[in-house]
C-alpha cells in the first residue's frame, strides 16, 4: 500500500474558495441594489417617516402660544381749565391802602394793614422788649372808616361835644390809625417801655393824655419830638 493523500483534501480547500467568492459577490450585489434604491427614491418605510422638527424650529407642529395685544385704553375727554375768579369775585388783600380791619381783610391787634414803616419799626422794638422780658402788645393798629366813625360818635355822646371828643378820638378824616400810621399798645409795662426806649426804633409816643398811643414820627436813634397835650381836629 501507499501513503498518498487521497484527492478529497484538493477538491474541499476549492469549495471552501468558491463559498467565500459567492458570499462576496452577494454582498456586493446587496450593496448595489442599496444605492440604486436610494438612488430613485425608493426606501423603506422607517425612512418615509416625517421628520418632527425641535421646538421653534420651521414645520413645529406645536402650536404657538397666543399673542398678546395691547390693550387701548380709550382717550379721556380733555378737561376744562379751572375758571379764572372774575376781580370782582376776589377777596381783596390787605395793604396799606385797604381800608377796613372789621370785614376780615386783616387782623386789628396785629401790625396787619400798617404802613411799612411804621410795621417793620414796631416789629423792631418788640422783639428788643422781648428779649428784656417786656411783653408788648398791640390793642388796635389799623382802623376801618367805619368803626373810627362809630368811636367818634361814642366819643361825642361822652363827652359832650365835638371838640372836646377828638382830644381822645378823632374822626376819621383824620385818625392816623384809619391811615395804617398809628398804633395803641398795652399793658402799662409795655407802654411804659415804649416810651423809654422807642426813639431807638423811630417810634414816638405822641399825645400826653394817651400813653397808650404811638407812631413813627422821628429818625430811628434820633430824639422824639415834643409831644402833644392831646389831639386836635383840625376843622
Amino acid at each position: 500500500m501507499t501513503n498518498d493523500e487521497p484527492p478529497r483534501r484538493s477538491l474541499s480547500v476549492r469549495a471552501r474558495l468558491l463559498s467565500v467568492t459567492g458570499l462576496a459577490v452577494v454582498a456586493s450585489l446587496l450593496v448595489w441594489h442599496a444605492q440604486i434604491a436610494d438612488f430613485v427614491g425608493l426606501g423603506s418605510a422607517g425612512d418615509k417617516a416625517p421628520v418632527v422638527a425641535a421646538s421653534g424650529a420651521a414645520g413645529d407642529d406645536v402650536p404657538a402660544p397666543p399673542v398678546r395685544t395691547a390693550t387701548v385704553k380709550p382717550k379721556q375727554p380733555p378737561t376744562k381749565p379751572p375758571r379764572k375768579t372774575p376781580k370782582s369775585e376776589r377777596t381783596p388783600t390787605a395793604d396799606a391802602s385797604t381800608p377796613s380791619g372789621e370785614n376780615g381783610r386783616y387782623d386789628e391787634e396785629s401790625t396787619e394793614g400798617m404802613s411799612t414803616k411804621l410795621r417793620s419799626r414796631l416789629l423792631k422794638a418788640m422783639a428788643a422788649a422781648k428779649a428784656d422780658g417786656v411783653v408788648i402788645t398791640i390793642t388796635s393798629g389799623r382802623r376801618s372808616a367805619a368803626k373810627q366813625q362809630r368811636l367818634f360818635d361814642d366819643a361825642v355822646r361822652k363827652y359832650g361835644s365835638y371838640r372836646l371828643a377828638a382830644r381822645w378820638v378823632l374822626p376819621p378824616e383824620y385818625s392816623e390809625h384809619v391811615k395804617g400810621r398809628a398804633v395803641d399798645i398795652g399793658p402799662a409795662a409795655g407802654m411804659a417801655w415804649l416810651n423809654r426806649n422807642g426813639y431807638r426804633y423811630g417810634i414816638c409816643r405822641r399825645y400826653d393824655n394817651e400813653p397808650w398811643h404811638f407812631e413813627a414820627t422821628t429818625t430811628p436813634g434820633r430824639k422824639c419830638p415834643p409831644r402833644e397835650p392831646y389831639a386836635v381836629a383840625k376843622r
